[in-house]
């Protein structure tokens, strides 16, 4: 053998030597294990800013880690409550509430150990601090007075910052943020052809200089893009998916009345019909996938595809008011035999429950997307008067105990219109006060027709922990002079 050896040139003995070496280190390293210490490779929120349509965060490990140790010692500040799961390596980390808005958070991880090797050969991780942060309170309203009437306004409520989006000539009628809050779409017409009783609005988007992962900017802000004309149509209601890929619009011909639907409208592509009956007062679902139009004998389930048929029908129910972000429930009205309407809760599997009934109105209803109650606006009588009057209470129902509390009264304003900030802690509504003559050329006019002599915006903080009771909680009125207030996601 030896002589074997040395028959070897010189190159091939050097060969032999290292192969020799590497067993020998690859048996020293098989015995002693990986010294190198576990760390955190990758936090997908490092340093962006996050918002209501993220929802879960991801670490990633250098090397496999005991799961038990990882979620004992994982750290958020200030707390956010949320679920982990595993896949191989990496940790997610879903949230159950929404992150609170203009907050900066940070996540801690030290003392959890890699589920090979032991603590003398460094199976310790690596401490690791990661941050992200939340965007401002910002919210987007149609201003009524002066250089801002009919125009869209963005107000940052973090900075008390406003910036006007839209241009003079156009008078904005109604709007839809994008889930990010980087664009807004709205419907408005050429003040010229603004009239009671001509509807030639178009649709249109403008950037709210919020891009995505980033705060509020002036940069490209009030930049305005045609979306959908009105020269053979009328387009009145539209909606947008919760994803911000698909727009569905109420449309009739210009030259045949009788010419009426819904049309759905994606990106790079034609308008294409999805119904040819008028519609009412429709959603679409969480999920962008259908529909929910109300008809005369109930509500239609209609999925997102031209001429398609129901995909199920909801009967005595008139209208959807709101609709949970996960679509396992939605506030509707029923009326009654006395044609009174009741306030229901209804299920995704399909069970009902009344939370209230009125011989007055049921206006609009929203869920707090952080915890399980719906705020509603609803008119009821007055205690102790002789004849009967109304009056608009700002309702809170609790979905757990299906109590229900007043948190305000509104002052004879029946045309009041609210949202609930992405977060849960806050809610806008307006107070609009209606000129007492018939509406002309150059008046702003509310969804029901009627001329606007002003309006003022509303600020309420909602507790966290338990709704108040009437006269604890205290709108505080917002130094703006607007309507139609609404949250930017």
């Amino acid at each position: 053998m030896i002589s074997k050896l040395k028959q070897l040139q010189p190159i091939d003995r050097l060969a032999i030597s290292l192969i020799l070496l590497l067993n020998v280190l690859i048996g020293l390293l098989m015995l002693t294990g990986d010294r190198t210490r576990p760390r955190v490779r990758d936090f997908s929120w490092q340093n962006k800013v996050v918002g209501s349509v993220d929802t879960a965060f991801i670490l990633t490990f250098s090397r496999p880690m005991d799961r038990d140790s990882v979620e004992a010692n994982l750290q958020i500040e200030p707390p956010l409550p949320g679920k982990i799961s595993w896949v191989g390596k990496r940790l997610v980390y879903t949230l159950t509430t929404p992150v609170r808005y203009e907050t900066t958070y940070q996540i801690k991880l030290d003392r959890a150990i890699s589920s090979i090797g032991n603590e003398k050969f460094g199976n310790s991780i690596q401490a690791f601090t990661g941050n992200f942060r939340t965007p401002d309170r910002a919210f987007v309203y149609i201003g009524v007075e002066g250089e801002e009437k009919g125009r869209l306004i963005l107000y940052n409520l973090t900075l008390k910052q406003k910036i006007i989006l839209t241009p003079k000539n156009l008078v904005v009628k109604n709007f839809k943020p994008y889930p990010r809050g980087e664009r807004v779409l709205f419907s408005a017409a050429q003040w010229s052809n603004d009239r009671p009783g001509l509807f030639k609005q178009s649709l249109y988007t403008v950037n709210t200089g919020r891009l995505s992962g980033q705060q509020l900017t002036t940069e490209s802000t009030g930049k305005i893009d045609l979306v959908l004309d009105s020269e053979n149509y009328q387009n009145l209601k539209f909606e947008l998916s919760s994803d911000g890929k698909s727009i569905v619009v109420q449309r009739i011909n210009t030259n045949n009345l009788e010419d009426t639907g819904l049309w759905l409208l994606r990106s790079d592509t034609l308008p294409q019909r999805l119904t040819n009956r008028p519609a009412g007062d429709f959603l679409i679902t969480p999920d962008g996938t259908s529909i929910l139009n109300p008809q005369t004998e109930g509500i239609a389930i209609l999925p997102l595809a031209e001429n398609a048929k129901p995909l199920d029908f909801l009967p005595s129910f008139r209208r959807v008011l709101d609709i949970t972000v996960n679509g396992r429930e939605s506030a509707m009205i029923r009326l009654n035999r006395d044609a009174t309407p009741s306030l229901f809760l209804v299920t995704n599997q399909g069970a009902k429950k009344e939370l209230t009934s009125t011989p007055g109105q049921i206006l609009n209803c929203k869920f707090n997307p952080a915890l399980p109650f719906l705020y509603c606006l609803v008119t009821r009588p007055k205690a102790g008067k002789k004849e009967y009057s109304e009056q608009l209470n700002l309702e809170a129902f609790d979905l757990t105990t299906f109590k229900v509390k007043v948190l305000s009264i509104i002052p004879d304003l029946w045309e009041t219109v609210m949202s609930v900030s992405p977060d849960g802690t806050a809610l806008l509504f307006d107070r609009v006060v209606e000129k007492n003559e018939e509406p002309k050329i150059g008046d702003l006019r509310t969804n029901l027709g009627t001329a606007i002599a002003t309006s003022s915006i509303m600020l309420l903080g909602l507790n966290q922990n338990q709704p108040s009771t009437v006269g604890k909680l205290q709108p505080q009125e917002l130094p703006l002079r607007g309507f139609h207030p609404c949250w930017l996601p």
